[in-house]
């Protein structure tokens, strides 16, 4: 295989798996290599081609075998799909590279952001000279409870029921449960911790809870320091997989939870603290979505393209 040529991975192709060679090499038998025809498609337009919707959607649908499907070069090779006249093809190689680009800015923004974020927060709350206090002396820990499998249901009667982290969502959860039977409640507000499998992961109660023992609801005795706790919680869960127990699958207790560190002080300089993090935050947010919308065009783009 040579540079601008696809090594395509031929197994499980609903994965999706296209890239472009920038190397001389050799390709392993779980993959092939695509090359393009200039008479028929450009070098630099087959990679969005390999990426379109009616490639990808037909590559599956000509696999064999149930286990691992795999597509057979003979069968691919008898497709037939729409490509862009020859002449088009250089123009429109040029705006999806260009709109390419603009998604590398923004993954690289991103990534700066995150790295500007993790570096601000691993200085002032890991290795702050704030004092150390342990997590039952500035907060209140409400451990989770389930309620009677027989309290279920889906039709939206009772109050909404978290089991675990199954329900989280990016920023707060989806709930599917609800019960009639409340057993305990995680407030408006509240920093929902997973305490099992896997420990550390956060969300935020947007509305009233029943909470189910793979969780347990976190608020600071000082409420307005709730997004501090949120960002310290984010920057220990290392540090709290470490002190989960368990065979089958790995659960922190209450008893573990009391006694972790963390870092207090003067209130308004906790405030300034959590306030900087929660701007990046909302501008990683931003990155974030400004990066998908373009993808999403792009991939738009290239379906009209060959659909």
């Amino acid at each position: 295989m040579y540079p601008w040529d696809i090594i395509f991975g031929k197994r499980r192709a609903y994965q999706r798996k296209a890239a472009i060679v920038d190397f001389d090499g050799i390709c392993s038998a779980h993959a092939m290599v695509v090359r393009a025809n200039p008479a028929v498609i450009l070098p630099e337009l087959l990679p969005f081609f390999m990426h379109s919707d009616v490639f990808m959607h037909r590559a599956v649908d000509v696999s064999e075998g149930s286990l691992s499907p795999t597509i057979k070069w003979k069968v691919l090779a008898e497709q037939k799909f729409r490509i862009p006249p020859l002449g088009d093809q250089k123009r429109i190689a040029d705006l999806l590279w260009s709109i390419d680009s603009s998604i590398l800015m923004w993954d690289e923004v991103l990534l700066a952001m995150e790295t500007l974020y993790r570096k601000y927060g691993h200085d002032y709350l890991l290795n702050s000279h704030l004092e150390k206090k342990e997590l039952a002396d500035v907060a209140n820990i409400n451990m989770g409870q389930s309620p009677p499998g027989s309290a279920y249901n889906e039709d939206g009667s009772g109050m909404p029921f978290l089991q675990g982290n199954a329900e989280f969502g990016e920023v707060s959860p989806k709930h599917i449960k609800c019960t009639s039977i409340t057993t305990k409640i995680a407030p408006k507000g509240d920093i929902l911790l997973s305490v099992r499998a896997p420990v550390g992961e956060i969300n935020i109660a947007d509305r009233s809870y029943c909470i189910g023992r793979g969780l347990s609801a976190l608020s600071m005795k000082d409420k307005d320091l709730n997004a501090f706790l949120k960002h310290v919680l984010i920057f220990l869960r290392a540090d709290l997989e470490k002190k989960s127990t368990g065979s089958t699958f790995k659960a922190i207790n209450k008893q573990v939870l009391e006694t972790i560190g963390v870092p207090y002080g003067d209130k308004d300089l906790l405030l300034a603290i959590s306030g900087r993090l929660e701007r990046m935050t909302e501008v990683k947010k931003q990155v974030q979505v400004n990066s998908e919308d373009i993808k999403r065009i792009q991939k738009q783009i290239i379906n009209q393209i060959f659909g």
